[in-house]
């Protein structure tokens, strides 16, 4: 998720720190409350779809939210070319549905105990309920999607989802592989984290009747805030604190996991240090941690991460100037502006 508030804010053009014109996620939010608690109460009716037996499981599955960042993209796109309307709302309780099914997949994977403050699935049922029960969410949300009148909607469903899968399946193929071009990251970052923010900002703009240019602008916008967003992360797993990514640090090392930080370094050390690095990530021990943060540091990668969240967030606003003259927005502009001050904050944490 998106950390919590911080002191200072990235100029979206330079990154330079200014001390005013602070955006909270509350600011971005309110406008869409009354949107993200139709979500929340449509989803939670879905528990009731599955079958008796396996009621639990959805019931934990479905009601633990987080800050409903995809929903809140469906709004946004919605409310910036019209009204957002009824299936507005079972969209994003099926874009949801997807993404919390990759989450209880992921869980088991990379062995979490704690999601959002409590037991993952697989920790109170076991990795096999969980990876049939996530099997179950995803099936679910196609079935929802399958319900409108045209087969446009499930079959971009579908298409995300197996993009997403994908993508997880290409990271699992690349770890600890130090011959992992920052070329191949990128295009994983963009299948399996952006390619639901750019189906919520398209289905936001195809279920309010946008025609085709204005419906690609948002998905466009939606890849470039995305793939800013899971480098963010990527970075907070790194130089963040325990509390503001929510888990321990280290993590994405521990599965090993080479993220965008990790491949600048790997560009910018000399041999020995290259050699170094490859004998502290394999195997990993929790104990290497500062010594990796010392070499990142020591190479400057943060930055190096940093200027490319900005280039796709530049990206993001560059493809919002596609939107006709009169749109509103100022959620999918304060979405950006939050990112990068929430980016600019790393630095004071590390």
């Amino acid at each position: 998720m998106i950390a919590a508030d911080t002191s200072a804010v990235a100029d979206p053009i330079t990154g330079a720190l200014r001390k005013d014109n602070l955006v909270t996620w509350k600011d971005i939010a309110e406008p869409v409350e009354p949107f993200l608690e139709a979500v929340a109460v449509r989803l939670a009716q879905q528990v009731h779809e599955f079958d008796p037996a396996i009621l639990s499981y959805a019931e934990y599955a479905l009601t633990g939210q987080g800050k409903q960042l995809r929903p809140a993209l469906v709004a946004m796109s919605a409310g910036a070319i019209g009204q957002v309307n009824d299936s507005h709302i079972t969209v994003a309780v099926i874009i949801e549905m997807v993404h919390l099914a990759t989450l209880v997949h992921d869980d088991v994977m990379d062995e979490a105990e704690i999601r959002r403050g409590r037991l993952t699935l697989a920790a109170n049922w076991g990795n096999e309920i969980a990876v049939l029960f996530g099997d179950c969410l995803f099936a679910h949300a196609l079935k929802l999607a399958a319900s409108f009148p045209t087969p446009e909607i499930c079959r971009a469903v579908a298409t995300a989802t197996n993009t997403v899968c994908s993508g997880e399946i290409l990271q699992t193929q690349k770890r600890r592989n130090f011959q992992l071009s920052q070329a191949e990251y990128f295009k994983v970052m963009e299948m399996k984290t952006a390619e639901l923010f750019a189906l919520s900002c398209e289905m936001g703009g195809c279920l309010g009747g946008a025609p085709l240019a204005v419906r690609a602008a948002l998905r466009a916008y939606g890849m470039g805030l995305g793939t800013a967003y899971q480098i963010y992360d990527d970075c907070l797993d790194l130089f963040g604190t325990e509390v503001a990514a929510g888990k321990s640090l280290g993590t994405d090392l521990a599965k090993g996991k080479l993220t965008l930080p990790i491949l600048v370094l790997w560009q910018r050390a000399d041999a020995a240090e290259r050699l170094r690095l490859q004998e502290l990530v394999t195997p990993w021990q929790p104990q290497s941690f500062p010594i990796v943060r010392e070499m990142l540091q020591r190479h400057d990668a943060l930055a190096g991460a940093v200027a490319f969240i900005h280039h796709y967030l530049d990206q993001a606003r560059q493809s919002l100037r596609a939107l006709p003259e009169g749109a509103n927005l100022v959620g999918l502009r304060g979405l950006t502006d939050f990112l990068a001050q929430q980016t600019a904050a790393l630095g004071e944490r590390g």
